[in-house]
């Protein structure tokens, strides 16, 4: 790597001093990779067995159209995600359009009137705020008279057992449990600390659904939360599961019944999950899905020297370099909106699409404040590609993720740093 840290310190103009930071980070944290790769191997050989198992051929990477009756590349990819995932049944479609789409087919498709729901991990992520109803929004859960709770994780991260078991009632019908930190500075969940939480849970009350937005963790462990208990989960196919190449697409996965209602909310009851042509999704998704694992970890390892270089520079990280890690997310608290800009500036000039583009935070839709986000992506809002975004709000957090190989996160960081010691005038 020598010659590339001299090549980086040369093309982009780095000081010597930042070069040999660079070194160092690097030659830190090799211990901490091995782990990230072993669990990518464990995780290859399991994808490599669904695949074998359903005997996969290259009829199954041809598309359907219309209503995409018979489309059996669709239905074997879904029988694949439910073995990888020891699931009873998986939905996984390119007409889910987000994460938080896939997560709004769970709660509408299994939640009725009068039923109320706990998340447990503190208030959720932004644009779910937008589905629950938060200030009276139009088509959302609290117009359906369906009533949300909110339980706070401890200080220290872990889960408020006392006032979650006071919290639950006649009409508890599902808990949430958000697994990566979102947009909040708080430990990400493990899967040993989720397979405690639906252990006490169904020890409460064992009819009651165990829900998890697994958003930004697959194949960062070998299990999933459907190993250890969770009854539904969904996430993002421009996340971590894609590879970095499928173009589009969700997935809900876990008991069959539960699985069912969420596909009636993506088409309607009585068609469910029977219909919704591919067209040219299933190469795309059965080859970004054989690939999730590789770039998964190219993706873990780029965060990990982050953690380990912003904590050289004197920023408090979360979670740290050594710490275990539960998906892809790095925090860096850098204290002010210009530092944000800036850092947000250096990611997107060493962006493969759009480098020339300065990003400007703006009202998104689904989100309480202004948000900056950089990522020059070749799949627009892809956040397993190298991206940066946070909400400009105290204490001006910047959440980093992604990135397709490990050498573009470091030419990405180091952009970044270079534009906020260049230009910061805070």
């Amino acid at each position: 790597m020598r010659e590339f840290f001299n090549m980086l310190k040369n093309e982009y103009h780095l000081s010597a001093q930042l070069a040999e930071l660079f070194e160092i980070c690097y030659k830190k944290v090799q211990p901490y990779w091995q782990n990230n790769s072993e669990v990518t191997s464990m995780n290859q050989i399991k994808i490599l067995r669904g695949f074998q198992k359903y005997n996969v051929s290259d009829f199954y990477l041809n598309g359907s159209t219309g209503y995409g009756y018979g489309d059996i590349g669709r239905d074997i990819f879904e029988n694949i995600w439910a073995d990888i995932f020891n699931a009873e049944k998986a939905l996984v479609r390119s007409q889910i359009v987000s994460g938080t789409h896939a997560i709004a087919l769970c709660l509408f498709g299994n939640l009725k009137p009068e039923d109320e729901f706990i998340s447990i991990t503190g208030t959720p992520y932004d644009t779910l705020q937008k589905i629950i109803g938060t200030n009276g929004e139009t088509g959302t859960l609290s117009e359906l008279k369906i009533v949300h709770k909110i339980v706070d994780l401890k200080d220290d991260g872990d889960f408020n057992w006392d006032i979650i078991e006071k919290t639950i009632n006649k009409n508890t019908k599902m808990v949430c449990i958000q697994r990566s930190r979102g947009y909040s500075w708080r430990p990400s969940l493990r899967i040993g600390k989720i397979r405690t939480a639906i252990n006490f849970i169904k020890s409460i009350n064992p009819k009651i659904i165990c829900f998890v937005d697994n958003c930004y963790g697959e194949f960062v462990e070998y299990l999933e939360p459907t190993d250890v208990g969770a009854d539904l989960i969904a996430g993002s196919l421009i996340k971590n599961p894609g590879g970095g190449i499928t173009p589009r697409g969700g997935y809900v996965l876990g008991k069959e019944e539960l699985v069912y209602r969420a596909s009636c909310r993506l088409t309607a009851p009585g068609i469910a999950g029977e219909v919704g042509s591919s067209l040219d999704f299933n190469r795309l998704a059965y080859q970004g899905l054989f690939l999730a694992p590789l770039i998964t970890e190219q993706a873990l390892k780029g965060a990990v020297f982050a953690a380990e270089l912003f904590d050289g520079l004197g920023y408090a990280v979360s979670p740290l370099s050594g710490e275990s890690r539960t998906d892809i997310i790095q925090g860096i608290k850098l204290g002010s909106p210009q530092k944000m800009r800036l850092f947000c500036k250096g990611i997107q000039k060493a962006s493969p699409i759009d480098s020339h583009v300065t990003p400007e935070e703006s009202l998104l839709p689904g989100y309480q404040d202004p948000v900056i986000m950089a990522g020059g992506t070749f799949i627009q809002g892809s956040s397993i590609e190298l991206s940066a975004d946070g909400p400009i709000r105290e204490p001006y957090i910047i959440y980093l993720q992604g990135g397709l190989a490990l050498s573009h996160v470091l030419i990405g960081l180091a952009e970044a740093i270079k534009e906020m010691d260049l230009n910061s005038n805070d």
